[in-house]
């Protein structure tokens, strides 16, 4: 382990500065290459033990996420509604918020206000907003999106092994002989440790790989086994499982009588649930269940991983206790190769977890039902006490604003109006609030129309401190970069704010609470906290995390005194920390899906996450080259189910549920089976004219961890009669970055019947504009519109039809085509916006730039979608080399698609075995 934090480039003036992705929760390390100013580039860091140098492609593009053209840079604020926020400083911003809070907790009490913040927070920030929250005010009211990602997992391992710590680490898919991957597709959302799996399966071809999900992904596609189950049903599924390993023995009874308890009555239960009824709930084959259940059960060592497609869900806590009990078992726990591992969603679920930054948790897993760990916090703090009352969780705290129980809330690194179920409920909470601070890096989320207050706080690459990733490791983050402008840390906004507002509510001692000199004394103050507590880190501090490397918990202090490393898996020893020291087993209800389809709502639609974009999209939707792989918001359906209602693939759809509607286009997936239909959840108002797929997706929750079932609506579809078309693109120019012109543009997305709004190209970046209106589009608006693009420049290639609604104009510097807006007739669009951002000459095709034709006039054929966006290799130039005869291994060798990252290549192998075109 290299222990320098800076280490020298070739160029003397060039460093590179230790930190890690801030995306999903594998925890890559990353190299970030800096010249003190700006960040230049990244790499993975070859040291790092989550990655080894590997990066997917939304890590391996941060550096192009990283400018500052779309930050939030200096504090603004609005004394009144309606007004426009205005520039202030730093005291003013923070004695505002002091007041404004005071009043409300002196007045309604401290349940009167909230704190909704993020899994993608640093451990420290987390840190002081618990503190703040739950010591200084006096309200568990502080929750996270997290809750919208692993609070099932976190009720599913606190039910089953006693504490929220996943038992394994990513060496075990070096060891495993059959790994069950369910609800989750790694391939796309955690791509860096699939990558491992695929290399584990080179190493070991006896592996077996069970996929259980809806559709085929990628992750799919590449299984032994694809349990293709129907919406809801996983507890079937698991339930079924486990009768075949009753029925043939597959069990481990000394196991099961020497360290669990409850085992009969899930026996019981499970005595009638075979594999035939099974299949019938499922919609899967009965022989494929028992199958799966074999290769379970007679594997030496087994894991199984999930995420989001078990967690979201009203029964996701009991989707999670049934998969874990085929571990339990089965005895198939706490060894190489074994256990239940949750894929945690977020850079840094875990590190809030840890430090108790829930409604519902404290400081180092300790519980709040217990006054033994309240006081152990509260005489931590400093404090006379801690609330014993559990706080408002996610869709809770939004319903109580919207009904004005909650009077002042801080939102701090997340995006609810764009990520949050029944999005229009929490428009209006966030209309009702009387108070809304928005503590973020960028300018314009969703939620930033709804913020009295807004703080700029430093991001990716400008913050120090430390995140845990899914296997319990923790990695010390260090700043590259000072914060641009104004903006801040989050962990010292925090403690400006906690001590401003103690002396307004009668608390002085917020000034000792929050005198921290810098986020390692926070770190410390962690670490005390975890001492005897199962995640027990005594023995780290940053030095130790600079020199040794990143390190799994426990990590106490014996360890250190003793040079050991971190625990890679938990429970050798068949001892849990339950009352008894027993795992549990659960009898898990049999439910399906909250919301059933009907004749109304005939569709089973289920939601989740692309290649290569991340969330709400507010930092992966900054990098051009991320849309290349998808580049609009479309609704996925079985080819059979299109032709069966007469539609076509790309046509634009009016996509309702029972709470809203909204339009999208149409994309034919043999990916999806019949009945089913698949939207992915990153389109928001910043890119769409609607609030995106959740505004289809109810707010009912899981009764134990309050997770909403973001999963899963019924929705029906017909076509959207939108018969006038138009294309907007424009290049980067005068300064302007593509970026800042999509910015520009959103005002514009709600003007019509359908809008949205994508960026395009790798060198040259550039804006993309669709519309679909039921109408034509005013020439007025045409006319706003060429003034915002720069096309009334009086040199731009132009062609009117009025009688047929035809307008268009093309804008050429220098041979290239830099602009373009089409409007009333789109045939070209493909090719001229790949003519526009490969910057081609357009010396021999100026005369047909307006023309209505689909495909060049020239022999040029197009390159098409790109599939491997790190070396830029595309859909047509694969086909091409695979008609040529080539195989996987001469693909990567011809083309180097799959080579870097490796995320395209489940892609990859499903085009070398489709039928040829």
């Amino acid at each position: 382990m290299i222990s320098d934090v800076q280490l020298q480039r070739a160029s003397p003036s060039t460093t590179e500065t230790r930190s890690t992705c801030p995306y999903c929760g594998v925890g890559c390390g990353v190299l970030i290459e800096h010249d003190g100013e700006r960040i230049s580039g990244v790499r993975g860091d070859p040291a790092h033990p989550a990655n080894f140098g590997r990066l997917c492609t939304k890590g391996s593009t941060l550096h192009l996420s990283a400018r500052p053209q779309t930050r939030l840079l200096h504090p603004e604020l609005r004394r009144t509604r309606g007004e426009p926020r205005q520039r202030v400083g730093w005291d003013e911003a923070i004695a505002t918020a002091a007041g404004r809070f005071a009043e409300v907790i002196n007045t309604h009490g401290p349940d009167a206000v909230a704190f909704y913040i993020s899994g993608q927070l640093l451990t420290e920030d987390y840190y002081v907003f618990n503190k703040a929250m739950k010591g200084l005010i006096g309200s568990n009211n502080v929750d996270t999106n997290s809750r919208l990602c692993m609070s099932s997992a976190v009720a599913a391992y606190k039910q089953t092994l006693g504490a929220d710590a996943p038992p394994c680490a990513y060496e075990d898919f070096d060891h495993a002989d059959c790994i069950l991957i369910a609800g989750a597709n790694p391939a796309y959302a955690h791509p860096v440790a699939f990558r491992r799996i695929e290399d584990a399966r080179k190493a070991r071809p006896h592996m077996k790989l069970i996929v259980v999900d809806p559709r085929r992904t990628d992750t799919a596609a590449s299984a032994d086994l694809h349990l293709a189950i129907l919406p809801g049903t996983d507890i079937w599924l698991y339930n079924a499982m486990l009768h075949v390993l009753l029925d043939e023995g597959l069990v481990d009874a000394d196991f099961i009588a020497a360290h669990t308890e409850g085992f009969d009555a899930l026996r019981e239960h499970v005595r009638d649930i075979t594999p035939a009824a099974a299949a019938e709930v499922c919609g899967v084959p009965a022989a494929d269940i028992v199958t799966a259940a074999r290769w379970w059960g007679q594997s030496a060592a087994a894991l199984s991983l999930w995420c989001q497609g078990l967690n979201q869900s009203t029964h996701g806590t009991h989707n999670g206790t049934a998969l874990i009990a085929l571990s339990l078992a089965t005895g198939k726990i706490g060894k190489p190769g074994c256990g239940p591992f949750s894929l945690t969603g977020q850079p840094n679920a875990m590190g809030g977890r840890e430090v108790g930054g829930l409604a519902n948790l404290l400081s180092a897993h300790r519980d709040l039902a217990n006054p033994a760990h309240r006081e152990e916090v509260a005489r931590l703090w400093g404090v006379d006490s801690v609330p014993a009352t559990p706080g408002l969780t996610a869709v809770e705290l939004f319903q109580a604003a919207r009904e004005g129980r909650i009077k002042a809330l801080w939102i701090a690194c997340t995006n609810p109006a764009q990520s949050m179920p029944e999005l229009e409920l929490v428009r209006e909470a966030l209309q009702c609030c009387d108070f809304v601070v928005l503590q973020e890096a960028f300018r314009s989320t969703e939620t930033a129309p709804f913020a009295d207050l807004m703080l700029p706080a430093a991001t990716w690459g400008e913050k120090e401190g430390t995140v845990t990733n899914s296997e319990r490791r923790i990695t010390h983050v260090r700043r590259a970069l000072p914060p641009p402008a104004e903006a801040r840390p989050d962990w010292r906004i925090v403690c400006d704010f906690a001590r401003a507002l103690g002396p307004l509510i009668g608390k002085p001692q917020a000034a000792r609470m929050f005198a921290y000199d810098g986020v390692e004394a926070i770190f410390a103050e962690h670490v005390a906290s975890t001492a005897g507590r199962d995640l027990d880190i005594t023995g780290l501090d940053y030095a130790l995390l600079d020199a040794a490397g990143p390190q799994q918990w426990p990590f106490p202090a014996a360890a250190r005194t003793a040079g050991a490393a971190g625990q890679a898996r938990l429970y050798a020893d068949g001892c849990f920390p339950t009352a008894s020291g027993r795992a549990r087993f659960v009898v898990p209800v049999q439910a399906g899906t909250a919301e059933q389809v009907d004749e109304r709502y005939p569709l089973h639609l289920t939601t989740g996450r692309l290649r290569d974009q991340w969330h709400g999209m507010s930092r992966s939707g900054k990098v051009a080259r991320l849309y290349s792989h998808v580049d609009e918001a479309r609704i996925e359906l079985n080819p059979a189910d299109l032709q069966a209602r007469g539609l076509r693939s790309g046509e634009l759809l009016r996509v309702s549920s029972r709470r809203g509607k909204l339009v999208l286009r149409a994309y034919a997936s043999d990916e999806v089976r019949r009945g089913q239909a698949f939207v992915a959840m990153h389109w928001g108002r910043n890119v769409l004219d609607s609030g995106g797929i959740n505004l289809l997706v109810g707010g009912e929750f899981d009764p134990f961890s309050k997770q909403p079932e973001l999963k899963h609506t019924a929705i029906a579809i017909e076509r959207a009669e939108l018969p006038w078309q138009m294309l907007l693109m424009r290049v980067e120019r005068d300064g302007c970055a593509a970026t800042e012109q999509a910015e520009a543009l959103v005002p514009w997305l709600e003007r019509f019947a359908y809008a949205s709004l994508a960026l395009a190209g790798r060198d040259t970046a550039a804006v993309v504009m669709r519309v679909a209106h039921d109408q034509p589009i005013p020439p007025a608006w045409l006319a706003e519109l060429d003034v915002l693009l720069g096309l009334d420049d009086d040199c731009v290639v132009s062609y009117e039809d009025p009688r047929r609604g035809i307008s268009k104009r093309a804008l050429i510097e220098d041979e290239r085509l830099v602009g373009l807006r089409l409007a009333g007739e789109t045939l070209a669009g493909a090719w001229l916006r790949e003519l526009m951002v490969e910057a081609q000459s357009t010396a021999a095709l100026r005369r047909w730039l307006l023309a209505p034709l689909s495909a060049p006039p020239a022999a040029a054929v197009g390159r098409g979608r790109i599939v491997c966006n790190c070396l830029n290799v595309s859909e047509n130039e694969i086909v091409a080399a695979i008609g040529a005869g080539a195989d996987f291994d001469a693909l990567q060798a011809q083309l180097a698609c799959g080579t870097s990252c490796g995320s395209c290549v489940p892609e990859i192998r499903r085009m070398l075995t489709a039928p040829v075109r």
